[in-house]
């Protein structure tokens, strides 16, 4: 592990802690002077994104250029589409269930609690799950087989996400399949393509810098939380507990895998949405 700049990547710790907490307290001033949390969600991606500029300007001198380019485009482009989707989807729409159902328990100033309990919480996700596009950018030594294997998984994982996305929009655009289960397209291969997406994403990216021992050993606890949050977390357990009542589900569920992409138990007409 001597081949990595330990005291420079201690240095670019702090750094990128400090552009995930500007961030997330802009948006917290924002979302207490408009009445709505919601917006939290846009800033996850938005994070990533200022954490991976902060690490190339600061890396500046450090790493291989080549590498430090490549994962904060991969980062930024990963992290902007998710930001924008996320506007979209919540244009004209009033303050997230999830957050008002949490808001609604909290013991005194509502936005002291939302600032502790989801906005600090969530600045300290992104430091943490964002370690790999830090240590890649630190990583001496031209790209190796295994640096665009990282890359080609990663766009595995963005396509997955944007094509997934886009089948939803357009399904839940439909009037006529209001109440339907969408299990159409990637959605009749799994019942999360957005959250293997990210899966995708995350591990295509420690894989990025795993060209240092050093790198991979203290980023690797990255895709490992990202993959426990999307299975076990707030990701896909909690949308089917949110989802088991809906008319059709139990059948979606037990024809359509559950996380990793695969074909259908059986053809099915596609009477279904999310």
């Amino acid at each position: 592990m001597s081949d990595f700049p330990w005291g420079a990547f201690a240095l670019n710790l702090a750094w990128a802690a400090a552009a995930a907490l500007a961030v997330m307290l802009v948006t917290f001033a924002v979302a207490v002077r408009i009445g709505m949390h919601r917006i939290v969600d846009i800033a996850w991606g938005v994070g990533f994104t200022a954490v991976a500029l902060v690490t190339y300007a600061v890396s500046a001198g450090e790493g291989d250029p080549v590498r430090r380019l490549l994962v904060t485009a991969l980062t930024a482009i990963w992290g902007l589409r998710l930001a924008v989707h996320i506007a979209r989807r919540g244009r004209g729409h009033g303050e997230d269930p999830r957050y008002e159902a949490m808001l609604s328990k909290a013991p005194g100033n509502r936005n002291v609690y939302a600032l502790r309990i989801v906005y600090l919480l969530q600045g300290g996700l992104v430091w943490l799950v964002s370690l790999p596009v830090q240590a890649a950018q630190y990583v001496p030594g031209p790209p190796s087989a295994l640096t665009w294997a990282g890359a080609a998984l990663w766009a595995v994982g963005l396509g997955f996400e944007a094509i997934g996305d886009a089948q939803l929009a357009r399904f839940k655009a439909d009037p006529a399949n209001r109440g339907k289960i969408m299990d159409r397209g990637l959605w009749s291969w799994t019942r999360h393509p957005n959250y293997f997406g990210d899966f995708c994403v995350w591990w295509g990216l420690f894989l990025v810098a795993c060209d240092s021992l050093g790198a991979a050993a203290v980023s690797v606890v990255s895709p490992v939380v990202m993959s426990l949050l999307l299975t076990r977390g707030s990701g896909a357990r909690l949308l089917e507990k949110h989802m088991a009542d809906r008319p059709g589900f139990a059948e979606y569920q037990a024809r359509t895998s559950g996380f990793f992409p695969r074909p259908p138990k059986r053809t099915h007409s596609g009477a279904g949405a999310r």
